[in-house]
């Protein structure tokens, strides 16, 4: 069964009404800085337009503007919602990138979340799915170097060619899926990768309902039944919130206050969303969505058995990606990631065994290693004379 072996983060970003947006925006340039030092792999940026939480209209200019500050993390859109930009330019911006972040940059795709900014641009949100198939496929084939021609009912495209060949080839292409298989069937069908989530960012509407993580082993089958060219789970991405901290009841602690905040800020009084209001209401479902594994929290013990006990119940997967929220303060959460790097991430790389190893087989042999050393320090305190005049 396959452990995730890499780890990222997937950020909206999303913070909370109330702070100077472009210290912000700082603060996110210094996170990359931050994941790329603790070894984390990949960052993915969003793409929003409107509510006020997610104020970063181009995460391509974001990554643009985070990877000199960086070394070795990968940068991904997360995602570029396709049926708002002309997939021409998609592919130039692609190439582009490719090229500033020295080959880390993977292009993730999605057909837009928020139908405030589709009315914004004037998209029937009906169109949405139909757009990113529409887009897909041209910007695949712009990537690997064909010329595209294509006329539909809101691009065209007469003898496209991306002129700037990619720094890797290929770029990675990677398409979001959520709770129906139609993203895992299109990555299947165009041989692309796919990174789903595990459960919605608000959780369980109450307390009781499905929030979809039951789903989860059955969107891999979808991939594979759609594709024509063998899959590896190794490249199937899960997106999750994972709080790391001294306990399960300490850590649920640290997030509930924040997670309860954007439930009822964003997703219920701006977004819509039919959430209940109490306080109480939002603590069983914020219990029930810990207990169903929607989030992942405790010490790093806990999250270690939680995401393994995740990887069980899909079938395996490789990346893990922390859907990193504003929930908890600043300092526990800087934490919670260092614990992670430091503590999770090598108990499932398994990159602590040897060491453990070296510690039990020289712990089953000590009292043979005291005896040893004993002998040795009285043979050397023993006398070589025989006498007081021997030479």
């Amino acid at each position: 069964m396959q452990l995730p072996t890499r780890f990222g983060c997937f950020i909206s970003p999303a913070h909370r009404l109330g702070t100077d947006p472009h210290l912000l925006l700082k603060d996110d340039l210094a996170l990359a800085e931050v994941l790329d030092g603790l070894g984390f792999e990949e960052l993915w940026v969003g793409e929003h337009h409107s509510g006020g939480w997610s104020t970063l209209s181009s995460p391509d200019l974001f990554i643009a503007s985070a990877a000199p500050r960086t070394r070795r993390i990968k940068f991904a859109t997360g995602v570029l919602p396709l049926p708002f930009h002309h997939p021409f330019m998609v592919a130039q911006r692609a190439a582009l990138l490719d090229h500033l972040t020295d080959g880390r940059f993977i292009l993730g795709v999605g057909s837009g979340s928020y139908q405030a900014d589709m009315h914004l641009l004037g998209i029937d949100p009906a169109v949405t799915r139909s757009r990113l198939v529409d887009s897909l496929e041209p910007v695949q084939r712009l990537l690997a170097g064909d010329e595209v021609s294509a006329v539909t009912d809101w691009f065209e495209m007469h003898g496209a060619r991306v002129q700037l060949r990619p720094f890797a080839d290929p770029i990675e292409i990677v398409v979001a899926s959520a709770a129906t298989p139609f993203g895992m069937e299109l990555a299947g069908r165009l041989g692309i990768n796919a990174v789903s989530f595990v459960a919605p960012t608000w959780g369980a509407i109450r307390a009781g309902q499905d929030i979809g993580v039951g789903r989860l082993p059955g969107q891999w089958r979808h991939l594979e039944g759609t594709a024509e060219r063998p899959v590896d789970r190794r490249d199937w991405r899960l997106t999750v919130p994972v709080h790391v901290s001294d306990s399960v009841e300490t850590g649920k602690r640290e997030i509930l206050e924040g997670w309860t905040f954007q439930r009822n800020d964003l997703y219920r009084n701006t977004l819509g969303m039919p959430l209940p209001g109490s306080d109480i209401a939002h603590e069983k479902a914020f219990d029930y969505t810990v207990e169903q594994g929607g989030i992942i929290v405790g010490s790093p013990e806990d999250c270690t058995a939680a995401i393994t006990a995740l990887a069980q119940r899909v079938g395996g997967f490789g990346c893990l990606l922390i859907s990193l929220q504003d929930w908890a303060p600043p300092a526990a959460r800087l934490r919670s990631l260092e614990l992670f790097a430091r503590q999770v991430a090598p108990r499932l790389r398994r990159t602590l065994w040897a060491a453990e190893e070296s510690q039990r087989w020289v712990a089953e042999r000590r009292a043979e290693f005291v005896r040893s050393s004993a002998g040795s320090h009285n043979s050397h305190l023993a006398p070589t004379a025989k006498g007081p005049n021997a030479t």
